[in-house]
């Protein structure tokens, strides 16, 4: 009787292996890429309002002037106490001129530095 050599690899259960594995890669995708599990939450009458730290807006123009929210011109003092008053949790949100003096700069940053402030979001243009 002959015996059958075998010198081959089977491999069909390689690449049911393989299958299962790019099944559960595309079924957690959109779990990966929103970072969330779609719920149909439940609704009530009564909403808990949404607590949402507060946000100082300071611009440096050109000339150096300081403006905080809607163009209203303040002082480095002035800026300083209304960041003592809005607490460690507000942000504040810089614009400053690219062609502003950066002493300017440099004085804002000495402001928060002192005060230990960190929450703060300096606002550049895409290139």
């Amino acid at each position: 009787m002959k015996m059958k050599r075998i010198d081959s690899i089977n491999v069909i259960p390689f690449i049911d292996i393989m299958l299962v594995l790019l099944v559960m890669v595309l079924t957690t995708a959109t779990f990966v890429k929103t970072g969330l599990i779609p719920v149909d939450l439940p609704e009530a009458k009564g909403t808990a309002t949404e607590h949402k730290p507060s946000e100082l807006k300071l611009t440096i123009k050109k000339d150096g002037t300081l403006l905080v929210g809607e163009n209203e011109p303040v002082s480095i003092e002035e800026f300083e106490q209304k960041v003592v008053a809005g607490g460690h949790e507000m942000t504040v949100v810089l614009y400053s001129d690219k062609e502003a003096a950066f002493q300017n700069f440099v004085g804002v940053m000495d402001v928060l530095k002192r005060l230990g402030h960190e929450q703060l979001y300096i606002v550049t243009d895409k290139q």
